[in-house]
């Protein structure tokens, strides 16, 4: 197009729209260097990048020092030195008294030394187990979402590696192991691992959860105390946990029992909503058949439900890779069982 000068535009009427071949000699670029354009030649002006530099990213919001974990740290160690300077003082003592007295006060702490050295390699040994349960549920979940075979094939080997071990499985490995080179899809891997190796441990605990579930129902609609169901929902629940735990491989000490539970917490917490508009029929239309046979029964399945939901989100959290080729159980799957477990003599009481 033409770049006239605002002086060439006040003496030279505009130009009327022309065609120019690109080898044309009256063609000129913008970085040619010749003079001024005549009124038959076009001027080609390339494009110029943009000088704007994209503005610098946000910075993250820094984490602060953790005061908390000093002071926890701080008094552990305390608590550590006073502990061993008062069993140091105690043995001394013994040994001032007789020496007989003195070594085995000595063996006794040497012992249980070992016992607290193997119980720190316990709990360290089921937090790695955690962490490596969660490292291959987020490794599955993203080679199957970018259907990634690559990423899939490492990950099943390692979830090959954690069922080694596990006699119920052999088959399923077996099968797995088989068909690993075949599938090309990355999506297709971690399905076929649902359906050969993972499918039987979700039978599992289906009925581990069921069974909790049916068991806090009768409890809880039969006993006299409230503080009894209370006691009743916890251990079961907490028993419930530990169990899915060591089903699908977790096993975890004290320490990673306590952090499976944080998580368990937090998968309701966020779960809870969306998993609301899938039994909430259920819980309400149960609820309201037992609680016309009688209100100690509707608590009872209210218990159960509790449970199952408990039980639901434990299995998704404790499972090694998440739910692709199938859905997950709801709590309508359990409602059956639950209104079943009904004791007889409520039955007829609500009948009469």
């Amino acid at each position: 197009m033409t770049d006239p000068t605002p002086a060439n535009a006040a003496r030279r009427p505009p130009r009327k729209p022309t065609a120019f071949r690109l080898d044309d000699e009256r063609v000129r670029f913008d970085a040619d260097d010749l003079g001024e354009p005549l009124s038959d030649e076009a001027r080609i002006v390339p494009a110029r990048e943009s000088t704007d530099e994209a503005p610098p990213p946000a910075p993250e919001p820094g984490r602060g020092i953790r005061f908390g974990r000093w002071l926890a740290a701080g008094l552990g160690g305390l608590m550590l030195l006073a502990a061993g300077l008062a069993v140091d003082g105690f043995v001394r003592d013994l040994f001032a008294r007789t020496d007989w007295l003195g070594w085995t006060g000595l063996a006794l702490a040497g012992l249980a030394l070992a016992g607290l050295l193997g119980l720190a390699a316990r709990e360290a040994a089921g937090l790695a187990r955690l962490r490596r349960i969660d490292h291959l549920r987020a490794a599955l979940a993203a080679a199957a979402e970018a259907d990634d075979a690559k990423a899939a094939r490492a990950a099943l080997a390692d979830l090959l590696v954690l069922y080694g071990e596990r006699a119920e499985t052999a088959h399923g490995r077996a099968a797995l192991a088989a068909h690993l080179r075949e599938v090309i899809d990355g999506r297709d891997l971690v399905v076929l691992a649902e359906r050969e190796l993972l499918a039987p441990l979700d039978v599992t605990a289906r009925r581990l959860v069921a069974d909790s579930a049916k068991r806090v129902s009768l409890v809880t609609a039969v006993s006299p105390r409230a503080l009894i169901d209370l006691i009743v929902v916890l251990a079961e629940n907490l028993r419930l946990i530990r169990r899915l735990s060591a089903l699908y491989g977790g096993r975890p000490g004290t320490l990673g029992f306590l952090r499976l539970a944080r998580h368990v917490a937090a998968h309701l917490a966020v779960t809870g909503g969306m998993a609301a508009g899938d039994s909430l029929v259920s819980q309400v239309l149960g609820h309201g058949l037992a609680a016309r046979l009688s209100a100690r029964l509707g608590e009872g399945v209210v218990n159960g439900l509790l449970t199952a939901r408990i039980g639901i989100a434990a299995a998704d959290v404790c499972r090694p890779a998440p739910y692709i080729g199938g859905r997950g159980p709801r709590i309508a799957d359990f409602m059956t069982d639950l209104v079943k477990t009904l004791p007889d003599e409520g039955k007829e009481t609500g009948r009469r």
